[in-house]
């Protein structure tokens, strides 16, 4: 088995089963298999794996019952018998090249983080090429990254304290940096990730902004470097932003203008960002003051 594609996912049958029919499509792929991780749902998720065997034969099921997306994954790792490691999430579809374009970037580059452009879409009709704004210099993000299993299991994998949403991908990719594997950016192993505006509310994006904060401590705490201060926005000038210049007035400022109706789409787009990117930080300072 060449590819192992791990899926955690909880509660998402319904986009699970979109992401497992765009799998059961891909062509000149080499052999692979499909790994769910089910973190703990109370849905049809299992039903709907045990329906897409037949188009899926080397679909298989694992349970990991706590909530905590690292401990899924690897537990996917784990279960996984692929040379190469390639994770998405549920809410993707996947362009029939996907699993072969990963593939062939391996091919080409030896062992490296392999990672494709991440194209976020308002439903599953819409399906854009990738733009240059679709770039990043991320190490890893496991919406879309492939890497060899060996050396996933050779740094320990996702760390598992890492509870709550963020940064544990960042993290893990510093250490997989540090271990010697070297990065590719393959344009080619795209896929489109499905955010309907209806599901991705500015309340569902405000709790991912306080965890990702609270989780933001913790990674500073394990790899204190200038770097990680200034990924993670806990460097002097965003912190004195924070704690003197974001005071709840501006924040209701922000909300307001992006959750109303009659405000223009670029114009809510832009207080949205404000309000989030400002969420994220005081939550930040909290977390490093201990509170």
């Amino acid at each position: 088995m060449e590819f192992s594609v791990v899926i955690a996912t909880k509660d998402r049958a319904e986009y699970l089963g979109r992401a497992l029919e765009s799998l059961a499509a891909q062509r000149d792929a080499p052999a692979f298999e499909v790994v769910v991780v089910d973190n703990g749902s109370s849905d049809a998720t299992q039903a709907i794996v045990a329906a897409n065997v037949p188009a899926l034969p080397a679909v298989r099921y694992v349970a990991s019952p706590e909530p905590n997306r690292g401990k899924a994954r690897n537990a996917g790792a784990r279960a996984a018998s692929g040379r190469y490691l390639l994770f998405c999430d549920d809410d993707v579809q996947l362009p029939p090249h996907w699993i072969a374009a990963h593939a062939a970037a391996q091919a080409r580059d030896g062992a490296c983080v392999v990672n494709g452009p991440i194209i976020n879409v308002a439903s599953y009709e819409s399906r854009p090429n990738p733009k240059p704004s679709n770039y990043s210099r991320a190490f890893l993000c496991t919406c879309n990254a492939s890497l060899p299993r060996d050396a996933f299991i050779a740094v320990g994998g996702f760390d598992e304290t890492f509870r709550l949403y963020g940064w544990e991908d960042t993290e893990l990719g510093v250490r997989l940096r540090s271990a010697g594997l070297r990065w590719k950016f393959a344009w080619n192993a795209y896929l489109w990730h499905v955010k309907p505006p209806h599901e991705n509310t500015i309340a569902v994006e405000s709790r991912k902004a306080v965890e990702k904060a609270r989780m933001a401590r913790l990674f500073i705490a394990k790899h204190a470097s200038s770097r990680a201060r200034m990924a993670t926005g806990a460097h002097p000038l965003n912190l004195f932003r924070a704690r003197y210049l974001l005071p709840d007035w501006l924040l209701a400022l922000y909300a307001g203008v992006a959750t109303n109706e009659r405000t223009p789409h670029w114009v809510s787009s832009i207080a949205r960002a404000q309000f989030l990117d400002a969420m994220y930080a005081r939550e930040l300072v909290r977390a490093l003051d201990g509170e």
